[in-house]
């Protein structure tokens, strides 16, 4: 009677740390799921940007550009051609700083699916290439994307001058990303394995 007696309490006292232990495990996820969703991007700036490999850094119009510059895109628009490329800086926010009652937590980004919308046009997609950690200081941290796209593919309803203009308006001496947004997915790595939020809309004016 004894022994079965101490096999009651054995199994009772395995199930109450079983049961905790479970708890615990449970909130550590929601706690991990909030940390997710306080994550927040924004579109910060865009450099570099080249069109058919002419600089646009110091160009505000089209009356900026060469004799020789002006022919070379020409050119590669006749040809149907005006490949773009330029880093498209996102700014992250990690607010879990371990004010207000939350553990502070570093993000660690393992995945950024996204797309990129210019003009409302959806255009090309891509990844991140290697993790990237936002420390939890409430402070920005920029993730940037190297983007390459084929403006006449997406926009030849516009012309020449309307295709170089919107290249001008993006990386231009006024540079300004506000023409542009992501359809993302992050993903960050968790002791729980890799966890991914709902897609989110990327934009400039305000972090989401």
């Amino acid at each position: 009677m004894m022994i079965f007696k101490s096999v009651k309490i054995f199994s009772l006292i395995l199930f109450i740390t079983f049961l905790i232990s479970g708890c615990s495990a449970i909130k550590q996820v929601t706690q991990t799921l909030v940390n997710l969703q306080r994550l927040k991007f924004k579109l910060e700036n865009v450099n570099g940007f080249r069109l058919a490999g002419i600089s646009l850094n110091d160009k505000k119009s089209i009356s900026d550009f060469s004799l020789s510059d002006g022919l070379n895109l020409t050119k590669a628009f006749t040809s149907k051609s005006l490949p773009a490329q330029f880093v498209l800086n996102v700014a992250a926010v990690n607010p879990n700083d371990g004010t207000g009652g939350s553990k502070q937590t570093t993000a660690t980004l393992t995945s950024f699916e996204w797309q990129l919308y210019i003009d409302d046009v959806p255009t090309v997609s891509g990844n991140i290439d290697k993790a990237i950690e936002i420390p939890g200081t409430g402070q920005q941290s920029i993730i940037p994307l190297s983007i390459s796209l084929d403006l006449v593919k997406f926009f030849e309803n516009k012309g020449y001058e309307g295709i170089v203009n919107l290249a001008l308006a993006i990386g231009g001496v006024n540079s300004s990303p506000s023409r542009l947004k992501l359809d993302a997915k992050p993903t960050v790595s968790t002791p729980f394995g890799a966890i991914s939020s709902p897609r989110i809309t990327v934009i400039d004016k305000q972090f989401n």
